[in-house]
């Protein structure tokens, strides 16, 4: 499975910047913590990105948080997004695997679901959604501690409709 960090390094540019932008719109806290972080990483005080215009500031950012290093933000900006940002979709996968949720937030998640409920709620969600956006949705779901489905690590392996571009990073 992929770590946050792959995944930021393999989506799209235009995505990995949607989620910055989410994150500088909607978490301020999230976002200087990111900067942050990201300007010690590259030994830059933050004052050198926050001058940059936002989109060649999120160009840096996005470089930087590709590392392993800065894997635990890069999560937190993924997870973030997600949840705030993404919540229809979340709710939506919940709901069509009958998994008790409050907006799209899990308590306990089941140690696995049946492969065909499954494959019925992630065809409902390409269906309803960006693609990008629900593989990256259900590679970070995967990636949680509580749930690794080794059905969902499949499909996301053998789904062509699942892949992210390799290439990207």
């Amino acid at each position: 499975m992929m770590k946050s960090y792959e995944l930021l390094a393999f989506m799209s540019l235009d995505l990995a910047q949607e989620i910055l932008e989410f994150a500088f719109e909607y978490d301020k806290e999230l976002y200087k913590v990111a900067l942050k972080t990201v300007a010690e990483n590259r030994k830059l005080r933050p004052i050198y990105l926050e001058r940059k215009s936002r989109k060649e500031r999120h160009v840096l950012m996005i470089k930087a948080l590709c590392g392993p290093a800065l894997d635990t933000v890069t999560s937190n900006i993924i997870r973030n997004w997600l949840i705030k940002g993404q919540k229809d979709m979340l709710v939506d996968f919940l709901g069509e695997l009958g998994i008790e949720h409050k907006d799209g937030v899990v308590d306990e998640l089941p140690e696995s679901v049946e492969t065909e409920k499954l494959k019925s709620a992630i065809d409902m969600l390409l269906g309803k959604y960006p693609p990008e956006k629900v593989t990256i949705y259900l590679y970070a779901f995967n990636e949680m501690e509580d749930s690794r489905w080794s059905n969902l690590a499949e499909i996301l392996e053998d789904d062509s409709r699942l892949e992210l571009d390799l290439t990207a990073a």
